[in-house]
């Protein structure tokens, strides 16, 4: 038998009722917050394990072609911030662990609880105040490499 079980059905399998379930449910739930970072090498691009590479005349990153724009590639979000330059950071917010990172507005913003962060991936609230990993960029030609 090869059935899964999520998390609240073997909690209550323990025998855990009322408040005690939910006070349980609730830490477990903190605890599966945490992301594991790392990228796979074999990066629909052709990356390798160091590094990300986009080629911007590709549909699936031509939005990179315009200011404003950004991508998420193997959780990491791409944004391009002026015409000459790029920012890239983990998807990961460094609040409470959700992969919601996204680029508005000149700035990266999680949605979930409100966390801002500049282009170098600093806190610009109290949420955000622990910043984002954030990744060396290069334009080569229409070749963005984006270094891990």
């Amino acid at each position: 038998m090869n059935e899964k079980m999520n998390r609240l059905e073997f909690l209550k399998s323990l025998g855990l009722k009322g408040a005690s379930l939910f006070a349980v449910y609730c830490a477990a739930s903190g605890l599966s917050s945490c992301v594991n970072e790392s990228i796979d090498p074999t990066t629909p691009t052709g990356g390798t394990a160091n590094e990300l590479s986009l080629d911007l005349t590709s549909a699936a990153y031509s939005k990179l072609n315009t200011v404003g724009n950004y991508v998420i590639v193997s959780g990491i979000v791409i944004a391009r911030v002026s015409t000459t330059s790029f920012a890239a950071v983990t998807q990961t917010c460094s609040h409470e662990g959700q992969k919601r990172v996204v680029y508005n507005a000149g700035e990266f913003y999680c949605p979930a609880h409100g966390a801002r962060f500049d282009t170098a991936g600093r806190g610009l609230n109290s949420t955000g105040s622990r910043g984002l990993k954030t990744y060396v960029t290069t334009l080569t030609g229409t070749t963005l490499k984006v270094t891990l």
